[in-house]
């Protein structure tokens, strides 16, 4: 035997049964009772999750390794995007020395997967990205990093960024971003058309972050269900944050959560203390929700760890998610849905899936969620690549 093919014994899956896993190349093999000789790893009692998938994160924005900047609130988004550029164009740690703090930090987490955004505009160039793709080639190992070409300058508010956002699609980025068409770009219609002929052009998904509320906010959403069908890009578009769905009248949330099932949008939502879209009106209609942890240490917000499990927890409150069944729920949030968004293959704990899982100390999945463990040992197919049993 070698450290390519063990048995995984006395830990507990989320169904709650006990059993022991057949860990060969870098995949599960099976489950069931060690061969007389088998090369075994004691898990201890732990429980076995799935690894966590972060489905929305700027590892091109994070401060960490940086002096601690200071925060202001209450400035328009226009503001923060000029005060953003300014600090961060001032720092002397590059990007990719901060953003390995956080993919070192979502690894150590639990993270195996992880979807980032990376601004994109002429002042920046595709410096940004360059860096993002060095990160991915060196973690490739422990992490898959998705990369989103984000033009958080606007695309026409910042002529000359929907060629860059072309180019940066044909340098390794794997999704075309958007960010509020009507408020930063003056015109919802014409920005989305840019958004999603360079999707069309190249065959990518979207990710489109929507901060507007409100009727506008919901006319847009509509215009994003109308030309993802019509490109038929259904489960290949997902609308960040969407804070419209959460301040909507119930029946307005009613029409546009049908919008968004019929086409085929999903929305990732980071749990915000306010306009969280409510997840279980969404669930009803058949809309994929799924949760990523957004800003973290940068101009944006002083808060957040990359926990994914933490993240979770946040969303559970929120809701007031409290049943065993609805924090089953709120597991998926950052598991099983994030993994159907990203169209991942062999994603799960099923005999032949890859082996990306971590063991946490807790009897089961609802006090996962509860109260998130802090000892966690995770492994990448099959390899372990953070913590210790």
């Amino acid at each position: 035997m070698t450290s390519n093919d063990f048995w995984l014994t006395n830990f507990v899956m989320p169904s709650g049964d006990r059993t022991a896993m057949h860990v060969a190349a870098g995949h599960i093999a099976g489950y069931g009772t060690p061969p007389a000789g088998a090369d075994t790893t004691d898990a201890m009692g732990r429980l076995l999750i799935p690894s966590l998938i972060e489905g929305h994160v700027h590892l091109d924005k994070v401060l960490w390794g940086t002096p601690w900047p200071g925060y202001t609130s209450g400035t328009t988004v226009k503001e923060r995007i000029a005060r953003e550029k300014a600090i961060r164009g001032a720092l002397s740690v590059p990007v990719e020395t901060r953003g390995a703090l956080l993919v070192e930090a979502e690894i150590a987490f639990g993270t195996g997967h992880l979807r980032t955004h990376v601004d994109i505009d002429p002042d920046w160039g595709l410096g940004n990205l360059e860096a993002v793709l060095r990160l991915r080639e060196r973690y490739a190992e422990r992490i898959d990093i998705e990369i989103v070409a984000f033009p958080q300058s606007g695309i026409l508010a910042s002529p000359g960024t929907a060629d860059l956002l072309d180019a940066a699609l044909r340098e390794g980025a794997d999704l075309i971003g958007g960010l509020d068409p009507a408020y930063i770009d003056g015109d919802p219609k014409g920005s989305l058309d840019i958004v999603f002929a360079l999707a069309e052009q190249h065959g990518r998904g979207v990710d489109i972050h929507l901060h507007e509320g409100g009727p506008l906010g919901l006319f847009e959403l509509d215009l994003i269900a109308e030309r993802t069908r019509a490109l038929s890009l259904s489960g290949k578009v997902t609308v960040s944050h969407a804070y419209c769905l959460g301040d909507a009248t119930p029946d307005a949330l009613a029409s546009s959560a049908e919008t968004l099932a019929r086409a085929g949008v999903s929305i990732l939502t980071s749990a915000p203390e306010q306009s969280m879209p409510p997840l279980r009106p969404l669930w009803a209609a058949g809309v994929t929700v799924f949760c990523g942890n957004d800003n973290i240490r940068d101009t944006w917000s002083p808060f957040g760890t990359g926990d994914l499990l933490e993240r979770a927890n946040i969303a559970a409150r929120q809701q007031n998610l409290v049943s065993d069944e609805e924090l089953h729920a709120a597991l998926n949030l950052i598991t099983g849905a994030t993994a159907e968004v990203m169209s991942l293959q062999g994603y799960g704990l099923s005999p032949g899936d890859r082996a990306d899982f971590l063991l946490v100390d807790a009897p089961a999945v609802p006090e996962t969620i509860a109260s998130p463990p802090r000892n966690r040992v995770v492994y990448k197919a099959g390899k372990l690549v953070a913590g210790t049993l």
